[in-house]
């Protein structure tokens, strides 16, 4: 078996000039490209050409009308990385249904806060069909017994039914063409409402104006198919401008995250993305791997999206990997999120990331003040410039009025153009919050835009204000990562107001070890962060591995952490073999 070609004799590259997505994949189906599926290790296990897709995606469709389903009905499908996914996916957009995308679980630990999300976001969409992998089937009916359901079904027993005579049609540009949920945790899961013409506005956006795509192009990607990033930038868009794409699942990223690399290298993939902490685990497997079978000299467009970007990660991951042929000008960092279907700026092709260093204390009132060269990183904040807007859309920076923020303060992003939402599936409190009449969505992000380019400096609801002062978790968490003993992911910091004192900052530090000597280390090291940021009044409580909640696309989620810390869930006084008091999650 071989992967599919990386260019088509019959049919040529197309940067997305299509009206739906449908007619993408017929319009892909005519020419040799498609999908290819690899293991951890980076066996080839199966290869679905556009074609292929094509065919089975018209039999799905008329196996759902046979269900009686109805135009517009949500289908909620269980994204595992393979073809059945990406079958019925297709095959509800040709039904003219709204197929729903959610995750698969991660750990089995989770198990009821899997089933709790999976239900809210099932009662959200009003779905009566649910599709997943046959493993998941008794985790779905869970799921789904308090609701009357028209189908619940593993990918085979759905496979076997018979489909029916009719071929119905899908949807027209103006119309919902899916539904991409969040992967908040705390809050009633939000069904974002993306149409065709938002989606093929921003598969034309990513794959013209952002990545510059091109005849050869090939795209390698671990992203899971649930998020909007995996979705849209690694099926949606190869799809719309007709060109292969090698995945492997997130679970198998995780660990051998060097299999991406080597699809990379011997498949000549030129477009592949991740979020920081990705090349980070490149980072630490390749400092004791042999790496001399790689060559990355293809690797055009190394995307980087999906969380706050760390300069530090980037220089490592150059550091040892221009050794075997990447090039630092590969790097393209982006900003986007699923209200705006995925992306809304990019990088300039071939300028590699461009960083912005602040002053810190400027950056606590809210100033864009850019440090000396010399200052040191207790002074100054290293930021990655994410690119300029994309065509068809317009970027703003705003103040606490509304109005155009003043040069040199940061303000709050909002965004307004082709590719947005909707709106939120019949949550029209939620949808106008966010989206004004006149078309302008609030990402909730805040930042400026420094000769062109757009910097995020953070999330708004995340913002700490203590004494006046600007503090920015992540800042402090990353700090407290570098500390020795602690890891990425490790720490999660807030604010709270207990018993009306004012706000204090509290910070989470996950610690692997019952030694106390290494407990006592992790925890003077975490308060030495906090104290040299000028915190007064602070608390740091080391917590079990693994407790620090996180979202289905693996970010921290510090409002539910916050939640379970106010709701006294995270500790129980337990003693250990030495007698010693140590905090453990109970939850």
């Amino acid at each position: 078996m071989q992967p599919t070609p990386t260019i088509s004799a019959r049919a040529g590259f197309n940067p997305g000039l299509h009206d739906t997505i449908c007619d993408a994949l017929d319009y892909a189906a005519t020419g040799e490209c498609g999908m290819n599926f690899y293991s951890a290790r980076g066996d080839l296990v199966d290869r679905m050409p556009y074609a292929e897709l094509r065919d089975e995606a018209r039999m799905t469709a008329r196996r759902f009308a046979a269900l009686g389903l109805e135009r517009g009905d949500r289908v909620m499908l269980l994204a595992e990385t393979d073809r059945h996914f990406i079958i019925n996916l297709m095959g509800a957009m040709y039904a003219g249904l709204l197929p729903a995308p959610v995750p698969i679980p991660v750990l089995f630990g989770e198990k009821d806060d899997y089933v709790d999300g999976l239900r809210r976001r099932i009662d959200n969409a009003d779905s009566g069909v649910m599709i997943g992998p046959d493993g998941l089937l008794d985790l779905m009916r869970e799921a789904c017994e308090h609701r009357t359901m028209r189908l619940i079904a593993g990918v085979r027993e759905f496979e076997s039914l018979a489909a029916g005579d009719s071929m119905p049609g899908p949807n027209a540009a103006r119309e919902v063409a899916y539904l991409q949920y969040s992967s908040g945790s705390t809050r009633s899961p939000a069904g974002v409402e993306i149409t065709h013409h938002a989606l093929m506005s921003n598969v034309r956006g990513i794959i013209g104006d952002g990545l510059k795509g091109r005849s050869g192009d090939r795209v390698v990607s671990w992203l899971p198919l649930y998020h909007d990033m995996g979705l849209v930038g690694f099926f949606f868009v190869p799809l719309g401008a007709n060109v292969s794409v090698d995945l492997m699942a997130t679970r198998d990223f995780a660990r051998r995250p060097l299999t991406w690399l080597k699809l990379i290298s011997q498949n000549r993939g030129t477009m592949a993305y991740s979020p920081s902490f990705g090349y980070e685990l490149c980072v630490r497997q390749g400092q004791r791997a042999d790496l001399s079978g790689l060559d990355l000299s293809s690797w055009r467009c190394a995307g980087i999206g999906g969380d706050m970007v760390r300069a530090r990660i980037l220089d490592e991951f150059a550091e040892i990997y221009t050794k075997v042929g990447f090039k630092r000008t590969s790097f393209v960092p982006s900003y986007g999120l699923a209200e705006a279907t995925l992306a809304l700026t990019f990088a300039p092709d071939l300028a590699g990331a461009r960083y912005h260093r602040l002053d810190r204390a400027a950056l606590d009132r809210g100033d864009v003040v850019f440090a000396d060269a010399d200052a040191s990183d207790l002074r100054a904040r290293t930021f990655v410039g994410c690119g300029s807007v994309i065509g068809e859309h317009v970027i703003e920076v705003r103040d606490e009025l509304g109005a155009p923020a003043a040069p040199g303060k940061i303000g709050r992003i909002f965004a307004r153009g082709a590719s947005l939402m909707r709106g939120y599936f019949r949550n029209p409190e939620a949808t106008h919050r966010a989206l004004s009449v006149d078309g302008w969505l609030d990402t909730g992000d805040l930042g400026f835009i420094e000769d062109g380019d757009l910097v995020i400096t953070g999330r708004a609801k995340d913002l700490i204000i203590v004494n006046g002062r600007n503090i920015w978790p992540q800042d402090i968490e990353w700090q407290i990562e570098a500390e020795p003993g602690v890891r990425r992911g490790d720490a999660c910091v807030f604010s709270v107001d207990l018993n009306g004192r004012g706000e204090s900052v509290v910070a989470l530090v996950q610690c692997r070890s019952a030694d106390p000597a290494i407990r006592q280390s992790v925890q003077a090291g975490a308060e030495s962060v906090l104290r040299k940021a000028g915190l007064g009044d602070f608390d740091v409580h080391l917590v079990a591995a693994g407790a620090l909640p996180q979202t289905s696309s693996g970010k921290l989620s510090r409002a539910k952490a916050k939640l379970l810390f106010l709701d006294g869930a995270f500790f129980a006084a337990a003693n250990d073999a030495n007698g010693q008091e140590r905090a453990s999650v109970v939850g």
